[in-house]
C-alpha cells in the first residue's frame, strides 16, 4: 500500500485552514497512487496553541471529523489525522483517528504516554495501548509520538499482529536521534513498518525537526523527509514484510518467562 506522510505544521490555531491543507495534500497523495495519508500529531489544531487546545477540541464524531471523512471519500484514500478529542464528560485527549477511503471512521486512539509539562497540563492520558484496524490487507496500529519510545509498547503491537504502525508525532530538537535511529530500530526489532510523521519548524516555544520516515522491517528508512514541509511517499510491501519475518527470529526466539519485573 502506497503511504503518504504529510510533514507539515499546517496553520496553528485554525482548524478551517488545516482542513484546507489536508484536502490539498490528500489530492496530491491520491494522484500519486497513495491509499493512505498520515498527518502529524495534533494537525487539525496545531500543537503549541495553549488553552486553544481545549477550546478547539471536538468529539471523535464532531464537525471536523465529518469534514475529514468527506475529504477521504472525495479523494478515495484513507486518512489518519491528529487532533484534540473532547470526550462526552469533557476530558480532552491527544488523539489520532483513522478514516477509510469511503469516509467511515475506523479507529480512534488516545495518546497513553504524555510528554512534558505542556502535554500533562492540557491532556488526560489514554488507557488503551493497542488500537488496531484492518486496512488494505494490513493490520494497522495507532500510536502518537512519545508512545513509540517505550519498547514494551511497540512490542505489544508486534505480538498483537500489527503490520504497519502509524505514529503521528511532534518531535522536538534536540531529539533528532528518535527519528533517525530509534524508529528504524523499533521497526526492525518488532518486524513491522513504522510511519513516523512529524511537524516542522518553530511553533511557539517548540522547534519541530521534521525528518519524517517510513521505516521498514529490515531496519532501514524506506523514505526520509528533510526539515521543511514535504509530502513523502513510500510503499508498504506485504511480501517484503512476510520475507523479513520469516528470516528474522526475534519474535520466535523470545523467552517471556525471563522478562518479568524484578522483585
Amino acid at each position: 500500500m502506497r503511504t503518504a506522510l504529510l510533514q507539515s505544521s499546517g496553520r496553528p490555531g485554525s482548524v478551517v485552514e488545516n482542513l484546507k491543507v489536508l484536502d490539498e495534500a490528500a489530492g496530491r497523495a491520491a494522484a500519486a497512487g497513495a491509499g493512505l495519508l498520515v498527518t502529524p500529531e495534533l494537525f487539525l489544531t496545531g500543537y503549541a496553541i495553549g488553552e486553544d487546545l481545549a477550546r478547539l477540541a471536538e468529539p471523535a464524531d464532531g464537525e471536523a471529523a465529518d469534514e475529514v471523512a468527506e475529504t477521504a471519500a472525495r479523494h478515495g484514500l484513507a486518512l489518519a489525522y491528529g487532533y484534540p478529542e473532547r470526550a462526552p464528560e469533557g476530558t480532552v485527549f491527544n488523539s489520532v483517528q483513522l478514516v477509510t477511503a469511503e469516509g467511515a471512521r475506523l479507529a480512534n486512539y488516545r495518546k497513553t504516554h504524555l510528554y512534558g509539562g505542556f502535554e500533562r497540563a492540557h491532556f488526560t492520558p489514554g488507557e488503551r495501548h493497542i488500537v488496531q484496524a484492518e486496512l488494505g490487507g494490513l493490520t494497522v496500529g495507532l500510536m502518537i509520538c512519545y508512545d513509540v519510545e517505550f519498547p514494551e509498547n511497540v512490542r505489544a503491537h508486534a505480538l498483537a499482529g500489527t503490520d504497519l504502525l502509524l505514529v503521528p508525532t511532534a518531535q522536538l530538537h534536540p531529539f533528532e536521534f528518535v527519528a533517525e535511529s530509534l524508529v528504524p530500530v523499533r521497526a526492525f526489532e518488532n518486524q513491522m513498518y513504522v510511519a513516523y510523521v512529524n511537524r516542522v519548524g518553530q511553533e511557539g516555544e517548540f522547534e519541530f525537526v521534521g525528518l519524517s520516515t517510513l521505516a521498514g522491517p529490515d531496519g532501514t528508512a524506506r523514505a526520509r523527509a528533510g526539515r521543511t514541509e514535504e509530502l513523502l511517499l513510500a510503499d508498504v510491501d506485504p511480501a517484503l514484510l512476510a520475507a523479513s519475518r520469516e528470516a528474522n527470529p526475534y519474535l520466535r526466539d523470545r523467552r517471556p518467562g525471563l522478562y518479568g519485573t524484578p522483585a
